[in-house]
């Protein structure tokens, strides 16, 4: 469940400097998944603290059913034994919600005191494929939330299985993968891809600093014909310097 892990806390205050398309970029030149369907979420999803920028952390797994009451007559220390499954693994975490509910929204985990009490374990915010509330006491305590609406009612409810593989917004999200996340939406990255991900992200956005983004921009007192000649030679160079890196294309 925890497996060992190699960024340092300093590499993923790094990782947090950039927004999540940013991180993509350097992770689609070292993963060997397809990156065009299979690391960030494919459904629409909506960050409701965008002013706090992204947050990077490691997935801890739930799954709630709030309409389903059995989970809280058969699972009376369900939550107990969900927070000594939170405090058990290394922070930062990012608490991962697969509601079975949905689309229907029965009622909200989160609130005020559940997003203190996950803050005091080490959590820094959540992906719910449900509901919040207590947006503003939320933002208070330093608890970010990517979800897929607000509420106003809490949800009664008992963990129906906890540090396990969830889904949400179409996305598997396993523990122990490494999650960024901003008002973009997130990215998964798994275990064996952490390692290069903070050497990829900034050789990829150095790239497009030195390459690409200034050819663009330096066109005062250029012709057309200089403007698109300009362009060509940063895009070959762009995509020569990322092949040179990571024997691969460029994304141009």
């Amino acid at each position: 469940m925890n497996p060992q892990r190699t960024l340092t806390h300093s590499d993923l205050l790094q990782l947090k400097r950039w927004n999540t398309p940013t991180i993509y970029n350097g992770w689609e030149q070292i993963t060997k998944r397809n990156p065009a369907a299979d690391a960030f979420n494919l459904e629409e999803t909506r960050d409701f603290m965008p002013q706090m920028g992204p947050m990077v952390g490691y997935a801890v797994t739930v799954v709630i059913e709030p309409s389903n009451k059995k989970h809280r007559e058969t699972n009376l220390n369900g939550w107990a034994e969900y927070r000594r499954y939170i405090a058990s693994v290394p922070g930062p975490k990012i608490v991962v919600v697969q509601d079975l509910d949905k689309p229907r929204v029965v009622g909200s985990l989160w609130g005020e005191v559940s997003s203190n009490m996950h803050r005091s374990l080490g959590c820094v915010g959540t992906i719910a494929d449900g509901a919040i509330r207590d947006l503003d006491e939320m933002t208070n305590a330093g608890f970010k939330a990517l979800a897929r609406r607000l509420c106003v009612g809490h949800a009664f409810v008992a963990p129906v299985r906890f540090g396990c593989e969830v889904e949400v917004f179409g996305r598997k999200v396993a523990p122990g993968d490494l999650i960024h996340a901003d008002k973009h939406g997130f990215l998964v990255i798994a275990p064996e891809e952490q390692a290069g991900i903070l050497e990829a992200a900034r050789f990829m956005d150095s790239n497009e600093c030195n390459t690409v983004i200034p050819a663009a921009r330096d066109t005062a007192g250029r012709s057309s014909e200089e403007v698109l000649a300009n362009l060509d030679h940063a895009v070959a160079q762009f995509s020569q310097n990322v092949k040179a890196k990571f024997k691969r294309e460029g994304e141009w």
